[in-house]
Parts: C-alpha cells; sequence; structure tokens
C-alpha cells in the first residue's frame, strides 16, 4: 500500500511539473516578433551581383494579434553588420523579408542596400534588437551542409 502512494504521489509530481513548462494561455496567444528564417548562402556562385546580393536575407515574424513598428530596431550580425529599420511596421500575422542588396522596399520586403555579403556561408548570429538595445531574439548557425537556418 505505501509503495501505491508513493508512485501516486510522485506521478502527481510529474503531471504538475509537465503543467508549470508548458506556456499559459496569455503568452500562447500574445505571439511574439521573432526571427524566422536565414538564408545565408545565396543560390550559385557568390558573384557579388545584386541579384545573389538578395539570395541572402533573414526573414522576421510577427505572431502577435496586432502591428509593430519597427522604426529604430536593428538587425546585426556576429561581425556587427547593422541594418536599421526605418519608419516601418510590420502587420499582425505578418513576414517581412529582409535582404542584403539593393531594390525597392514594400511592406513584405525591405533592403539593406550593400555591395557584399554579410551572412557567413558557415557560422553566424542574426540578432534583432529594439530601438532601445533591449535583445529581442538571436538566431545562430554552423553549417554548410545547408543553405538556410529556420530559427
Amino acid at each position: 500500500m505505501l509503495r501505491t502512494r508513493i508512485l501516486t504521489v510522485t506521478a502527481g509530481a510529474a503531471a504538475l511539473a509537465a503543467v508549470a513548462v508548458l506556456p499559459t494561455q496569455a503568452q500562447a496567444a500574445s505571439g511574439s516578433v521573432h526571427l524566422y528564417k536565414i538564408y545565408y548562402d545565396s543560390p550559385g556562385t557568390d558573384t557579388r551581383s545584386n541579384a545573389s546580393l538578395n539570395g541572402e536575407y533573414v526573414q522576421i515574424r510577427n505572431t502577435t494579434s496586432r502591428a509593430v513598428s519597427l522604426k529604430g530596431w536593428t538587425l546585426t550580425d556576429a561581425s556587427n553588420h547593422r541594418y536599421v529599420f526605418g519608419n516601418y511596421t510590420l502587420g499582425k500575422g505578418a513576414t517581412v523579408t529582409v535582404h542584403t542588396g539593393k531594390g525597392r522596399n514594400s511592406a513584405a520586403h525591405l533592403y539593406q542596400g550593400r555591395a557584399a555579403y554579410v551572412w557567413n556561408n558557415d557560422k553566424d548570429t542574426a540578432t534583432l534588437k529594439k530601438a532601445n538595445g533591449s535583445r529581442v531574439d538571436s538566431c545562430s548557425y554552423n553549417s554548410t551542409r545547408v543553405d538556410y537556418k529556420m530559427c
């Protein structure tokens, strides 16, 4: 009988621990703005053409239920190449792709306007920060076997 009680308490404690790890409904419903994908090795030979430069990009996703202003936010790599968001608002449930090269900004695509690659083809870290400098998210990769990383 004593053995049954101990197992019951242990099973109950395990169930409580499992529930404590799960996010609350409020946390799950609130969502986040986060790094979603880094395509760090553009397709084909690295020729520094604008098309090749734009083949490397970072996607940022907004899973909140409201639009979020990214004005003054920064996207950096481990070498501190820095992209500062201008007057841009990421819509609720939307994703924006930040390309390395030049192009015409739109709601879904932003361009850093660079003439050289930012993201290393073997390993790097992307960091997204708010205008006040607080870190929102980071995503690292360390592989030459694939060309992108889902964050």
